[in-house]
Parts: structure tokens; C-alpha cells; sequence
């Protein structure tokens, strides 16, 4: 069934056009990917959708009563609001009410104020009418489901947890359509394995822009791709888009040059002589001028990046060394008894959750940052080009061309003097883009400014920290072929598994209290160390588990025998071993509630949500495994205590 319908959608910020006679249509339960180049109106085409951009011209039709939410690209600011209100405020009405109702709750003293009790009662009546309290139970159903803390403030949760906020904002209106603009940026990977299996789960359809290929290719039922103001769709994987994509670009190349070889032959045909000309075809002439309309309109492919490195002399064959290095920040580890090797040539991706010490890391590499103790020795003749993934050394006042050539119109790269807009051209920039202040710049657009700045400079390390975040797709996949070809040393901390795969020699693993794992090979060969560990450790409790239920066989075959053998006797006592476990079970339970209680003293102490996930989730887990275990431990306790009475 569709659920929207876009029709002869026409948008345009100057002179071209980023919609140009647009369609589109999504179903219930698709999974619509949206590809383009930077620039292409991706983000706008998504803003459209939900009403926040209007259409020069053309139709958005909802089916029904379709809702749509959108995920913002940027996760939410800090503040000191608290997550339950956050969330509520996409409800509008109700979601306010709610939020106040629960702020006064909170406030409540022994003596609470007559205004307050009457505001509350007011509110009470008002979520009456409305169907309120379903609304607030709504909320609460996916607070739980993504574990997020109702009463915590923004101001007190990390990047990761944010975005998991504005996702529930996003879900908590069940919408039928999902808008996703970027969702994996600055995510760490298990944050975007997480972010991939609510998406996998969600029951409506899904309209999403990304660059992540393995993202695309595990969430996408269907590609659309915007380019040059037309939407054109390609059902089925991601692999055959980017044949039929290829087969149409070859299909429009030959079509434009028999078009343009055309155009010539009758361009000569016009110029002949004043003969020829007295005895022209004025139809011919009135077709003549009708093709030069067409080419005039004719919007042409965006050329390719041509990226390339100014690489310096090479560095010392050994680039750093460093035996039984250990680092610590207060009492958090980040380093841990760790010994590496790395030599010219290696391309080593750092791969953890978000503020597992991966730039830390990287700084000892450089010489930047000091060990606590073991022995570290840096290599000759280093010279570091660093990207950095908050654009830091862009200076948003300024244009493109002052940033990247620092003042200066003649810049020096690959041994020869060149022009600094002509080096632009080379990044996509046209001379007129490359005169523009890099804050009118797109995402994507910035990153290639930068790319230009730091490939400029002479180097034989290159370190890049998400590299990869806006990039559209082609520009990313020449990327690629700039680190493999590299002949220097290159230190890369990304979650775009697919780059990583197709760049590193080797990953470091932050698997946690500074252990740091080496493994030959990219994502994939750490799959396959992560899935091997699992593997073992189900093994090791496989085996455990076997024992107890082995055991536990053994005592029901046992309390079986004796209950068949007095199965028409009337019981006239608990057994033994089912009178001690009555007797034991008020003392465990005891014990748990009170682990429980230490366990959520924790969690609400404040900046525990501001750690990376990797502290946090554990301690989530066991509050609600230790949850788990009470629920049984009573229900256990209540029917002994049964049986006991019934025996008495």
C-alpha cells in the first residue's frame, strides 16, 4: 500500500534546479535508500518530505492519515532538559501536559502548595480527555526498549545516548515513515550495528540517506538516486543499482555524444557560404536552433574528484615501536600492557566505542602524549598530515581558496608550481565555489575542502579521523584508492566498515579497560575474531550450563520417583530439600534486591550516562537480568509457601 506519493515536484535555489519534475513513491515497509552526489539536494529532498521545505511546485499527497517523523542528521544539543520531556514533545499536545504533570510530580514536598495540587488536577483532567495516560504509557514502552533514562538531563548524556533520544523522539509517534538523514555519522560501530537491527525491526517504511555502503547494503530494499534534479528508482540491492547506474550513464554518454556530432554537422551546414545560405531549409534552420536549445539546457555529469597526495621524502623504515605500554587517566585505563610494531607502509585502522582512547593512542604514536611507563621509540623524518573529523582547521569566514592555499594564488604540489583554483578544480570546486566562505559550504563539501588542505601538505603519515562522514559515495570510493595507494604510513580511526575493509593492513581492537587487540586484515577479519571469542565463551558456558542441567535432570527423575511412588497419598509435608529452598529463598532474594538497589544508585549517579557505552550497557544488562531473577525467586517463594500451607 503506498503511503506517500510526490508528484511533478519542482525546488531550485539559483540557477539549477535540486528538484526538476520529481515522482516518488514509498510502500508500507520498504526501506528506501537515497544516494547523490554532495550538493545534489538530498537533505532539502528529505525536508521537503516532512514540510519543513516548500515546494516551488508540485504535489506531497499523505495517504490517509500517514504520520512521518524525521531523524535529524546532527544528534540533539545538551541541555537541562530531562530525556522523558525531550521525547514527549513530539507528541505536541499531550506530550506537554504529560512533561508538566511529571515535572510537578517530581517537586512534590510533604507539604505541597494548594496552586501546585491544583495545576496538577487540572493536568490530570486535561490527560483524561485526551487519552493522555495511553500516550504516557507509549512513551515509557520506548524509553524502555532503547534503555534510556526518563529523569537524566541531556546536559548529562554523551553523543551516543543523544542519539539514541532523538530516535526514540522519533518513534514514539509510531509513524508510518521514518526519515533518516545521515544516521550512522559519528557513531561508533557497535552504536551503528545497534542503530541497523531497531531499523531491521521497525514495522513501517524507512526513507534514509546515507554513505555507509555496508549500512546501505544491510537496510536497503530499494535505491533511489537524485542527480542532477531527477529521482530515478532502482529496486533490489545496492550491488545492482550500481550496475544499472552504470549501464544508464553509458546509455546517456552515447546518446549526448550522437546528440553533440549532430549539432556540429549542422553548425557547418549553417556557416557555408552565401549560396548555400540563400538556398537553406528554413525548417533545418528552425531545427538547428531548436538543438542549440537543447544543449544549452543540458545539465552535464558532475566530473570525478582527482584526488592525489603531495607525498614527502619517506620516513625511517621503522615508524614506532613501543614494549609494555601502559597509560592511564585517573582510574580509567587506556592503555594496557601493550607491545606494537609499526613499519613504512602499514595503514592501521582504530577501531572502539566513541572515547575508548583511539586519538589518545594515535598522539603516543606522534610523540604527542607520554606513557606511564614502558618503552616507546617514535621513527626519522616523520611528517604528518592529520585530518580532523570536526573540521578544526577550516576557518568557516574564510573562502575555500584561502583556507586550503592559506593566502597564497601559486601553491607547490607533486614538485610543481600550480594555481591554487586549478588545484580546487581538481576537489570539485569550480572557481566561483572555491571564491565562497566555507560556512555556506554542505557537509560533504567542507570535507573535500579540507581533504584538499591536508593532501596539499608534504607528508609520509597520514592520519584520518573519520575521513568518511558527508562524503558521497564516489568521492569516498577515490579515497580509498588514495590510502591503498599511498606509500606512506597511514593511522585511520573509522566505523565505515566497507572503507576500512578496503584500505587497512591491519585493525587495533579497543576491546576495553585499555586492552588493545592487533588483528591482520580489516573489519572483516575482526568479525571473525569477535565471533570466534563469542563462540569460545558460549563454549565455556555452554559447558557449565550442561553440568547444571545435568544435575538438575538427575533431581527431577529423583523428585519424580517419589512423587509417583505417593501419588495417592495425600502429602503430608514439604520434602526436605524443598523446605531448606522455602527457608533460603527470602535471604537471596534479599541479596538481589539489595545488588539491584546498588546497581541503580549507580545509574542514577550523575555523569554515568556521560561514559561510553561500553561502561554503561553492562551495567544495564545486569540490572535487568538481576530483575529477571527476582521476578522468578517470587513467583518460586509464592508457590512453596502454596504447598507448604496445602501440606499443613
Amino acid at each position: 500500500m503506498s503511503l506517500l506519493r510526490v508528484q511533478d515536484a519542482h525546488l531550485a535555489f539559483g540557477a539549477d534546479a535540486i528538484l526538476d519534475g520529481v515522482d516518488f513513491t514509498i510502500e508500507a515497509g520498504e526501506r528506501v535508500c537515497l544516494v547523490g552526489r554532495n550538493g545534489a539536494g538530498k537533505s532539502t529532498f528529505l525536508k521537503a518530505i516532512d514540510n519543513e521545505v516548500v515546494l516551488d511546485s508540485g504535489q506531497i499527497q499523505w495517504v490517509g492519515d500517514t504520520k512521518v517523523t524525521r531523524l535529524p542528521q546532527d544528534p540533539p544539543k545538551q541541555s537541562e532538559q530531562r530525556v522523558f520531556d525531550y521525547v514527549a514533545e513530539a507528541l505536541a499536545e499531550s506530550g506537554k501536559a504529560l512533561a508538566r504533570y511529571h515535572e510537578l510530580s517530581a517537586s512534590l514536598t510533604d507539604s505541597p502548595s494548594s496552586a501546585t495540587l491544583d495545576e496538577m488536577d487540572k493536568l490530570q483532567n486535561q490527560l483524561d480527555a485526551i487519552n493522555g495516560w495511553q500516550v504516557n504509557t507509549r512513551i515509557e514502552q520506548v524509553l524502555t526498549q532503547l534503555q534510556l533514562p526518563a529523569d537524566e538531563t541531556m546536559a548529562a548524556l554523551s553523543g551516543g545516548w543523544l542519539r539514541r533520544v532523538a530516535l526514540a523522539r522519533a518513534l514514539v509517534v509510531d509513524p508510518d515513515i521514518l526519515l533518516l538523514d545521515e544516521p550512522t555519522n559519528h557513531l561508533d560501530i557497535e552504536m551503528v550495528r545497534w542503530l541497523e537491527e531497531q531499523i531491521v525491526n521497525f514495522s513501517g517504511a524507512v526513507l534514509f540517506i546515507s554513505h555507509d555502503r555496508a549500512f546501505i547494503r544491510r537496510l536497503a530494499t530499494r535505491i533511489i538516486d537524485l542527480d542532477r534534479g531527477h529521482l530515478t528508482s532502482y529496486p533490489g540491492s545496492y550491488d545492482t543499482y550500481l550496475q544499472k547506474k552504470q549501464e544508464a550513464l553509458e546509455v546517456e554518454a552515447n546518446h549526448n555524444a550522437e546528440f553533440d556530432k549532430k549539432l556540429a554537422a549542422e553548425e557547418t551546414w549553417i556557416r557555408q557560404g552565401v549560396k548555400a545560405r540563400r538556398t537553406r531549409n528554413e525548417g533545418r534552420v528552425r531545427a538547428l536552433q531548436d538543438l542549440r536549445k537543447q544543449r544549452q539546457q543540458r545539465r552535464e555529469l558532475q566530473g570525478k574528484a582527482n584526488l592525489a597526495v603531495n607525498e614527502s621524502s619517506r620516513s625511517g623504515k621503522k615508524v614506532f615501536e613501543g614494549e609494555n605500554m601502559a597509560l592511564r587517566f585517573g582510574d580509567k585505563p587506556i592503555i594496557n600492557d601493550l607491545d606494537l610494531l609499526l613499519m613504512r607502509g602499514d595503514k592501521v585502522a582504530f577501531v572502539g566505542p566513541n572515547g575508548c582512547g583511539k586519538s589518545t593512542l594515535i598522539k603516543v604514536i606522534l610523540g604527542m602524549q607520554e606513557v606511564d611507563s614502558g618503552k616507546v621509540q617514535l621513527g626519522t623524518n616523520l611528517e604528518v598530515a592529520y585530518f580532523d573529523q570536526h573540521r578544526a582547521q577550516l576557518d568557516p569566514e574564510q573562502t575555500v581558496m584561502d583556507n586550503v592555499g592559506d593566502g597564497k594564488q601559486d601553491i607547490e604540489f607533486q614538485g610543481r608550481s600550480r594555481h591554487i583554483l586549478s588545484y580546487l578544480q581538481d576537489f570539485l570546486f569550480s572557481p566561483k565555489q572555491s571564491r565562497t566562505p566555507v560556512r555556506a559550504l554542505s557537509g560533504g563539501e567542507r570535507n573535500r575542502a579540507l581533504l584538499a588542505k591536508i593532501l596539499l601538505k608534504p607528508s609520509n603519515i597520514l592520519v584520518l579521523d573519520e575521513p568518511t562522514n558527508d562524503l558521497d559515495i564516489e568521492t569516498l570510493e577515490l579515497l580509498e584508492q588514495i590510502v591503498a595507494n599511498y606509500q606512506g604510513t597511514v593511522l585511520l580511526v573509522s566505523h565505515d566498515r566497507e572503507f576500512v575493509d578496503n584500505t587497512a593492513t591491519s585493525v587495533l581492537y579497543f576491546e576495553g579497560e585499555g586492552v588493545i587487540t592487533e588483528i591482520i586484515g580489516g573489519f572483516t577479519e575482526l568479525n571473525h575474531y569477535l565471533a570466534a571469542k563469542a563462540e569460545n565463551s558460549f563454549h565455556s558456558n555452554g559447558t557449565k550450563a550442561a553440568a547444571k542441567e545435568s544435575d538438575s535432570n538427575k533431581s527431577s527423575q529423583s523428585k519424580g520417583k517419589t512423587a509417583d511412588k505417593g501419588s495417592d497419598k495425600p502429602r503430608k509435608k514439604l520434602s526436605y530439600k524443598l523446605q531448606r529452598e522455602l527457608e533460603q529463598l527470602p535471604k537471596v532474594i534479599a541479596e538481589k534486591e539489595a545488588k539491584l538497589e546498588e546497581l541503580q544508585q549507580l545509574m542514577n549517579e550523575p555523569g554515568f550516562f556521560e561514559q561510553p557505552l561500553e561502561k554503561t550497557e553492562p551495567v544495564m544488562t545486569q540490572i535487568a537480568e538481576i530483575e529477571g531473577q527476582l521476578m522468578q525467586d517470587l513467583e518460586r517463594w509464592e508457590e512453596l509457601e502454596n504447598l507448604s500451607e496445602q501440606s499443613s
